[in-house]
């Protein structure tokens, strides 16, 4: 049957480049916009950046997404996966700025628009190249409705966007202490810092008291050359070693200006000598401590990490970290420094350029978030948005209900240029430019995420009233990965609650990180990625895999049944292992399609036609595994979903149902096993495709009167009165009755295909009596000899009257059996023992207590079996 009977394995990296072809040729994944969004399903793709290529988290995310695509499509509902990408400002504006260095130029040089046609033209060169990588996963978003975060419709509705808050009065421009990153350049946002430990030196330095006579206040700092823009001494109001000091002044050492000493609640009494440097000019604290008090903010620091002419002629032109020991020095040349310790803390980095985050006060476009969070949070909190797992609900409901205004202008040149225009002291803010002479453009960008938190609904064609965006918005659902659910998802809410009047989608799965199997994170600098496409087509494995060389060509199924197999509410370590596991299960069902397929009558068509118990069965537990596939879907459930599918194809139909139907293919009249063989094949097909898309299209195409692509036929509807619980409990009896025989034939050491004599003295095998024999390698007697041996089986015994002439010694046999079984309780009571005892639970690692935890139940199982 179309070249079956030659092929003998599975061969993914031949197959599954053909089913993509036939996928995109199809239109499939292009739904046309009719309809309604409730009953149409859509997602849209976190957008990728413009520089990306497909890693992990991408792979672990788009199998998620596709999943749910697949299953919606199936379910009959017209399903969009929303697919473009973003320009990623910073990114890709640092690609190109690199390029050019190579050179021996700089953006400077030649010139911003020469600069932003550069980029794009570095984007048209290795913008597309995820899109590819995409396709070969199976991703079967909508390529032909590709969306860019600044092509023309799209930086309409951004520009469109900016001008309505503005004079809504949600934007405005200020003054203000903002994260700047000397490295980029440019000002970013608190979700752009991250926090890494770092051990530096804390000074303490003496600040002379006005009126002399050697009186001094001691300060703390790990930032000496900070204090060269202090405006202030800080102590606790109700700190009485400093109590006398209030009101009075101090003078700055090696400036001379002299600064008062304020009381302020912020100051902790026990951190350092309870005194606090206040520069409101270069610590956020101590901004908001400046502002309180209406102190001076002097800026010593400039926007490239060196120090301004206001440090003193001394200390101008250095870096931060020169003028620190030109600072520390000056003062020790003084006799100003009391001690020095070493001091461990948080210190914000860039997540962007790796740099030292610099606190400036610059001057900078803001909006103001109460009151876009507000409904917001409501959103959440009422349910309209359901945030899964719990965990980064709660975390999104904190930082909604504490959050700040939002710094949104970068200083960058790639992006999506502010629409304010400036002439003297007026300001212009509109979608176009103004008229007359003298207006100048503010140089300055937007965030991405000011543009990304747009995507549901600008991808769509908002602000027009398209087609599209009555058939597909309000999405359904938004997978996406913890760190960015401030960053992107809390101001899609925002966005799209204010721009449509609606959520932008309804549930938010959060998924779980999959971590390097050694549990660091995954980062090719740090030798632990793992090249999804290395997976998928063969590549060499990275140096954390002990065994070196290469990994197989598992294709992609496997890499997606691994991957879902691996997500939890927790972080997981990659396991290869789970990708194996995927290859063995499309091989599985290629097998059992194989042998379906060329030994039923051909002229069959599919259709449950029970004729035996068995038939019964495998349709009552082929609804019930249907049923629970939604159900878990809908929990967002994937490992249950790959494990369960691999239980009931590997277990249920291939281990069980066809062995047991394979006497019945051999009959001259088939047709009904035939037919009921096809019904089983189509649906398992339609349960397995959104897991492992790729073999049950291939496999679907080789079925009698199969028409048109898996992946856009309508699964069967659910057909509840399949539901046999008599049938299921009498072959689920008979199944472990044959496991219980098949283990004694091992123990004593019978050869599989020797029959041997028994006699059933057991109830509930009226219909299954003769296939447990045939199964089990046995002949009924209803007399004979002696029993030779009994093995227990559900509702009673089977006797075992001879030995099939093997002269087996079944004495040592029960020896054996005896001496493992009294191994194995042995066993059970030393895990057991370190299980009960406290310290080794409270103490060891995680993993160790699981490891020992997982022993112990496999020993009681095997002792069970025993």
């Amino acid at each position: 049957m179309s070249g079956l009977q030659d092929r003998t394995r599975y061969d993914p990296s031949e197959v599954e480049p053909r089913i993509v072809q036939r996928w995109l040729q199809s239109g499939l994944n292009h739904p046309e916009p009719v309809g309604t969004a409730a009953e149409n399903y859509s997602i849209a793709i976190p957008p990728p950046n413009v520089t990306g290529s497909l890693h992990m988290g991408h792979a672990f995310q788009d199998a998620i997404m596709d999943t749910l695509i697949r299953h919606q499509r199936l379910q009959g509902r017209r399903s969009k996966w929303i697919f473009g990408t973003d320009h990623a400002g910073i990114a890709t504006q640092t690609q190109v700025e690199r390029a050019l260095i190579e050179e021996g130029r700089s953006r400077e040089q030649i010139g911003r628009e020469a600069f932003v046609e550069r980029v794009w033209a570095w984007r048209e060169q290795y913008g597309s190249q995820i899109i590819g990588q995409l396709e070969r996963l199976g991703a079967s978003c909508d390529y032909d409705d590709e969306r860019f975060t600044l092509d023309p419709a799209y930086a309409a509705a951004v520009m469109r966007v900016f001008v309505d808050l503005y004079h809504q009065g949600l934007i405005y421009r200020d003054r203000y202490m903002v994260n700047w990153d000397p490295g980029s350049r440019s000002a970013i946002s608190d979700l752009e810092v991250e926090d890494r430990p770092v051990t530096d030196v804390l000074y303490s330095i003496a600040y002379p008291l006005a009126g002399g006579g050697g009186r001094e206040i001691v300060v703390a700092t790990v930032r000496p050359e900070t204090m060269l823009g202090d405006t202030a001494v800080a102590v606790n109001p109700d700190d009485e070693r400093y109590s006398g000091l209030i009101g009075s002044t101090a003078t700055l050492p090696l400036v001379g200006r002299e600064l008062p000493i304020i009381a302020d609640e912020y100051v902790k009494p026990d951190f350092g000598t309870g005194a606090l440097k206040i520069t409101p000019g270069h610590d956020p604290n101590d901004f908001e401590i400046g502002r309180r008090h209406g102190l001076e903010e002097l800026s010593v620091i400039g926007e490239d990490g060196c120090m301004l002419d206001a440090a003193g002629e001394r200390f101008a032109g250095l870096s931060v970290l020169e003028a620190r020991e030109a600072v520390v020095a000056a003062l020790e040349q003084d006799g100003l420094i009391r001690a020095r310790e070493p001091y461990s803390h948080e210190v914000p980095f860039s997540h962007r350029s790796g740099e030292r985050i610099e606190p400036l006060i610059s001057l900078q476009w803001f909006m103001r978030m109460d009151e876009l969070a507000a409904p917001a949070i409501d959103a959440v909190v009422s349910g309209r948005v359901q945030i899964r797992p719990e965990g980064p609900r709660r975390v999104y409901l904190e930082w909604m209900n504490a959050i700040r205004p939002w710094c949104i202008s970068r200083q960058l040149w790639w992006g999506h240029q502010i629409p304010v225009w400036y002439r003297d002291e007026e300001i212009h803010v509109g979608l176009e430019a103004p008229t007359g002479d003298g207006w100048e453009r503010d140089p300055d960008v937007l965030d991405t995420w000011f543009s990304s938190a747009l995507w549901p609904f600008a991808t769509l064609g908002w602000p027009a009233q398209t087609a599209e965006l009555r058939a597909f918005y309000p999405t359904d659902a938004l997978v996406t990965a913890r760190d960015i659910l401030f960053l992107w998802v809390a101001r899609m809410i925002m966005m799209g609650l204010r721009f449509t009047g609606e959520v932008p989608f309804t549930d938010v799965y959060v998924h779980s990180v999959i971590q390097a199997p050694d549990g660091r994170r995954m980062s090719k600098s740090l030798g632990t990625g793992i090249d999804p496409l290395a997976l998928i087509d063969g590549g060499p494995r990275p140096e954390i895999f002990p065994q070196g060389g290469s990994f197989p060509a598992y294709g992609a199924d496997a890499v997606r049944f691994g991957l879902l197999a691996l997500s939890s509410t927790q972080d997981v370590r990659f396991s290869e292992e789970k990708i194996q596991q995927g290859l063995a299960l499309a091989n599985k069902l290629f097998n059992a399609a194989r042998l379906i397929l060329l030994r039923i009558d051909p002229r069959s068509r599919a259709a449950p036609r029970a004729e035996t118990i068995e038939d019964r069965w495998i349709l009552s537990r082929l609804e019930r595994a249907k049923a629970r596939q939604s159900r878990w879907l809908e929990d967002y459930d994937f490992a249950k979903v790959a494990l369960e599918l691999y239980a009931f194809v590997y277990g249920e139909l291939c281990d069980w149902y066809l062995e047991w139907v394979k006497p019945r293919l051999a009959a001259e009249d088939r047709t009904a096993v035939s037919e009921t063989l096809l019904h089983v094949l189509s649906e398992t097909l339609a349960l397995a495709h959104p897991v492992i898309p790729f073999v049950t299209e291939e496999l679907y195409s080789l079925i009698p009167g199969a028409q048109g692509l898996l992946a856009g036929s309508r699964a069967p509807a659910g057909a509840p009165e399949l539901i046999d619980p008599a049938a299921e409990a009498e072959v689920e009896r008979a199944i472990a009755a044959v496991q219980a025989l098949r283990a004694w034939r091992e123990e004593v050491g019978a050869r599989r295909r020797v029959e041997l004599p028994a006699r059933l003295e057991a109830d509930g095998y009226a219909a299954t009596a003769g296939s447990v024999a045939v199964l089990a390698g046995l002949r009924w007697e209803s007399d004979g000899d002696t029993p030779v041996a009994s093995v227990a089986v559900p509702g009673g015994a089977v006797a075992m009257l001879g030995t099939g002439g093997e002269g087996l010694d079944l004495a040592a046999a029960a020896r054996r059996v005896g001496e493992r079984r009294a191994q194995l309780e042995a066993e059970i009571a030393r895990a057991e023992g370190k299980l009960a005892n406290s310290g080794f639970v409270a103490k060891a690692p995680p993993e160790l207590v699981a490891t020992e935890r997982d022993k112990l139940e496999r020993l009681r199982g095997e002792l069970a079996e025993l």
